[in-house]
């Protein structure tokens, strides 16, 4: 049977279709990049705000408009709103989280241990889900109780996989030329903790960078407060991607204590000085929510002045939507539509400012850059964009394709959101 997989929202919810591509292949089956051409398609949902919930909706609808026949929704949306689910067009199953690591099999009427006795190497998703870079599960579900957070109920508690299925999946992604491995987890710090024997994620990041010549290795969001000092001993492998994503909430103490988060401004600042002298030239970059429940306009100026003082290389903004069965849904004082949208701008600004600042200190300087993606100019001209280890993103012109490899690149000027370089080649 031809597949088409799709997704909705986070990194671990494309390591998860990833994970079916390959397990699909090994039983047989083909993928297909145009939903018009399968006959199942699959899509992993997404509710982590009420837009990505919105998504999945319309995902499932344009696939079905498309012609796909059968169609197999999973995920945490998929999960916490299965009658919604099942009244979309074509749904023919709904998978529930606890159970879409079996998912193939559960498509397929197979047992799970099929897929453990075949290695094949890992080739990338055909159509708009095509990535240079393997996403690797490590963990999924989550022990912190933040109050604005479906995704937490809707995924249950830590689970930690073992780190030689992780090598298996790491092996195969290597296997197919995948030059940059990125570990993803909902709550990926808290990975080996629910072990008979706890381990932390350093000893596991250790491991991989010992049993594989993965030439680049990234972490996925970690909380501040899963990482102490001696973390930053990692970064003496050059291989391991300078850049950390530490998702901070807010920026106002008052706001993250209604949040539930475990962390303060001053705390948090404090991480990030430490990993700024451990790491020279790290980038940092982090999360914010706007309009959380209660959120002053002193709150926020508070919060806006926190971020502005840290410097981070980016970030993202979300301006705060209720999501059912959580705490903050409930909470009083909830913000208005309109002020939650000239926040978002004042933030949004900031992060533009902090990251432009960011990506000018390496202007002259040489990156070494993953091309992700690459369009024919003419006959002897290819424009290409990649990334570099510490996730700036880069343009550049090639008289040949150069996708999934990595070159040394001279940075040479800003534009809007990236920057323009030139290709060093060897013997140049």
């Amino acid at each position: 049977m031809k597949f088409y997989l799709d997704t909705i929202g986070c990194r671990l919810n494309q390591s998860e279709i990833e994970r079916y591509a390959l397990q699909l292949r090994t039983a047989g089956h083909t993928l297909v990049g145009d939903p018009a051409d399968a006959d199942i398609a699959i899509v992993n949902t997404c509710m982590v705000t009420a837009a990505a919930s919105a998504d999945s909706r319309k995902k499932i609808r344009n696939i079905a408009r498309a012609g796909t026949p059968q169609i197999v929704a999973t995920g945490c949306w998929a999960t916490l709103q299965p009658e919604q689910a099942k009244a979309l067009p074509n749904i023919s199953q709904v998978i529930h989280n606890k159970d879409k690591d079996n998912l193939v099999s559960i498509i397929l009427q197979l047992k799970p241990e099929i897929f453990d006795k075949e290695f094949i190497a890992r080739e990338p998703i055909p159509g708009l889900r095509a990535r240079t870079r393997a996403f690797i599960k490590v963990q999924d579900g989550c022990n912190n109780k933040c109050t604005f957070c479906v995704t937490t109920i809707a995924r249950g508690e830590s689970v930690s996989r073992n780190e030689q299925e992780i090598l298996k999946d790491i092996h195969a992604a290597l296997a197919g030329g995948s030059k940059e491995i990125v570990l993803t987890g909902v709550h990926l710090g808290a990975w080996g903790q629910d072990f008979p024997k706890p381990k932390h994620l350093k000893e596991l990041v250790q491991l991989i960078l010992k049993e594989t010549d993965v030439p680049r290795l990234r972490l996925s969001s970690l909380e501040p407060w899963e990482l102490n000092e001696t973390f930053f001993d990692l970064w003496e492998d050059s291989r391991l991607a300078r850049h950390l994503h530490l998702p901070l909430q807010s920026g106002c103490k008052e706001t993250l204590r209604r949040m539930a988060r475990k962390t303060t401004p001053q705390a948090f600042s404090h991480l990030l000085k430490f990993a700024r002298d451990a790491v020279p030239d790290i980038a940092i970059t982090t999360d914010i929510i706007v309009g959380f429940p209660g959120e002053s306009d002193e709150e926020f100026e508070e919060s806006l002045a926190f971020v502005r003082s840290q410097s981070f290389a980016g970030g993202h903004v979300f301006a705060y939507s209720p999501r059912p069965f959580t705490a903050a849904a409930t909470m009083p004082n909830q913000v208005e539509t309109q002020i939650k949208k000239t926040r978002s701008k004042k933030m949004r600004d900031v992060f533009s400012q902090s990251a432009q600042r960011y990506r000018e200190r390496f202007i002259g300087r040489t990156l070494n850059v993953l091309w992700e993606s690459e369009n024919k100019i003419d006959t002897n001209r290819w424009m290409l964009k990649g990334l570099s280890d510490n996730y700036l993103r880069i343009t550049a012109q090639s008289p040949k394709p150069l996708w999934n490899q990595i070159t040394s690149v001279k940075l040479v000027k800003l534009t809007e959101n990236s920057i323009d370089g030139n290709i060093i080649y060897k013997g140049t």
